[in-house]
């Protein structure tokens, strides 16, 4: 059976609530794009990394933790490799990564020892955030790097991540490093200056603030950027969306807007806070699992899961899907295919037909005790909205 997650944590909002703001912020995410750190063949532009550092030194002498997210080691791999294009299939992205990062790193080891910082690279898969004890390690490696005053350098772990498991792009991985670490501010950096409410090539409008999902209804956010990234601005902008609803603001510009939004500079698009931060796993179970399975609810456990506070019980069930064991991800649906909820399973998929319409306790008395626990326990639920 797969690890849970309990973990008790304190979830107050970020301090840190306008752009000006940021001057104050004591701990800051930021993430850098592929294509703000690589030249046209693909390799490091020393340049651009070179200026992305000096800025960040300066605002860790000035006494800011940043926490740096950067893309960049596929990329980085692809030249000493002789391959012109960003590879499709994941085998040789995941050669190219292995060379790539170190090439990228070592960069970086002595570009911010220049400032007298010292860096540690730390390689995320999502699998690391899900986990009970991968995530404690992770939280308590990098508040203790940053307690050491390093700077810690994230990327996710391409060299062994697969389709499954992988985070897809370190956008979403930096809103989820975000929550762990409780950063006050997610800065997303790419070679775009901000949202735009079309084109900016076509004279577009910057949007200046986004307060809710509504504020961006019929704007169309372009899709993957240059041809060596794997974002573009509609991950940042889903990146910056899960962060503000868990109680962090983001800040989406380009990389060259950095100096500018460390100042507090209206630039770039800003994602006000809205809610409660919410643990990184609760993010990825919204945002990100991949669910093995369906069940489907009554009326009733329809209504009672909507209300986020209850947990999901056999007699709710009314059909069960899918390939799935103990510990994975499942939708939880009504009988019209909406979609209520995701949570984490506590029986096989070929458990659950025989318990379907029966009570907790006719369970516990016929097949034992093991059978007197909730199918999804609402620790291991998080309501969404969607439709299929």
């Amino acid at each position: 059976m797969k690890q849970r997650l309990r973990m008790k944590e304190t979830r107050k909002p970020s301090a840190v609530r306008e752009r000006s703001d940021i001057t104050r912020a004591g701990r800051i995410v930021v993430k850098v794009g592929s294509s703000s750190l690589t030249t046209v063949d693909g390799g490091v532009s020393e340049d651009a990394l070179k200026a992305l550092v000096d800025t960040l030194g300066r605002a860790r002498a000035a006494g800011t933790e940043i926490i740096l997210i950067s893309s960049g080691a596929v990329a980085a791999g692809l030249s000493p490799m002789g391959i012109q294009r960003r590879p499709r299939d994941l085998a040789t992205q995941q050669a190219a990564a292995a060379v790539g990062q170190g090439h990228l790193v070592a960069q970086y080891v002595d570009e911010f020892a220049k400032h007298g910082v010292t860096v540690g690279q730390v390689l995320l898969t999502a699998e690391d955030l899900n986990r009970r004890e991968q995530y404690g390690n992770a939280f308590n490696t990098l508040n203790r790097l940053l307690d050491l005053g390093v700077l810690p350098i994230i990327n996710e772990h391409d060299t062994v991540a697969t389709h499954e498991i992988r985070f897809g792009d370190n956008d979403r991985l930096a809103a989820l490093v975000a929550d762990l670490v409780k950063a006050e501010t997610l800065v997303l950096l790419s070679d775009v200056d901000a949202v735009y409410d079309g084109p900016p090539q076509k004279g577009a409008t910057r949007i200046s603030r986004v307060d809710s999902p509504a504020d961006l209804d019929g704007v169309e956010i372009g899709g993957t950027g240059s041809g060596i990234g794997t974002g573009g601005m509609a991950t940042k902008v889903r990146a910056a969306t899960m962060a503000a609803e868990s109680g962090i603001p983001a800040l989406v510009t380009s990389a060259a807007n950095v100096g500018r939004v460390l100042e507090g500079e209206d630039v770039g698009t800003w994602f006000a806070t809205r809610g409660v931060r919410r643990s990184a796993r609760m993010l990825w179970l919204e945002h990100l699992a991949d669910p093995d399975g369906r069940l489907v609810l009554d009326a009733g456990a329809v209504k009672a899961i909507a209300g986020g506070k209850k947990s999901l019980l056999p007699a709710g069930i009314t059909s069960v899907s899918g390939d799935f064991n103990a510990g994975d991800v499942v939708e939880l649906t009504d009988k019209k295919g909406k979609i209520i909820a995701r949570g984490i399973v506590n029986y096989d998929n070929d458990e659950l037909p025989a318990m379907i319409g029966k009570t907790t306790r006719e369970l516990s008395k016929k097949q034992g005790k093991r059978y007197a626990r909730s199918v999804v326990h609402v620790d291991d639920l998080v309501v969404v909205v969607r439709r299929r």
